[in-house]
């Protein structure tokens, strides 16, 4: 049997802002992308704690460091800037793969700073 299982969460991170009329989907810092486990591409859950929205997209890497976090294109009327965001991601695992595995999820703060960090090699906080 196979499960689906949260992989990658960056919990309450905050939009930078938001592009309408651009080719892609979410820039995301690409340190945060890292510690997060997520790859360029890499498809998205996203949910709006502002105001309820939840949909699917892709992440594309915004400069390390930088702490942006925008929505582009469709995406864009997701949500507005200042609104805190969840960003997961799924992986489809094997029975035997359960008991070794932990999602990586990064919790932020008000600033878009790393507030802890908890993953299958590290926590902290």
């Amino acid at each position: 049997m196979q499960r689906f299982m949260l992989k990658s969460k960056i919990h309450q991170i905050t939009i930078t802002g938001s592009e309408l009329y651009y080719e892609g989907s979410l820039s995301l810092d690409e340190e945060l992308m890292k510690l997060a486990n997520l790859l360029p591409y890499e498809k998205v859950e996203v949910y709006n704690i502002n105001n309820g929205e939840r949909f699917s997209t892709y992440i594309i890497p915004a400069p390390a460091g930088s702490r942006i976090c925008r929505l582009n294109g469709a995406a864009a009327r997701k949500g507005a800037k200042g609104d805190k965001i969840i960003i997961v991601s799924y992986a489809l695992l094997e029975e035997e793969e359960l008991s070794n595995f932990k999602p990586s999820i990064v919790y932020m703060d008000e600033n878009n700073q790393i507030k802890a960090i908890k993953n299958s090699e590290t926590t902290k906080v």
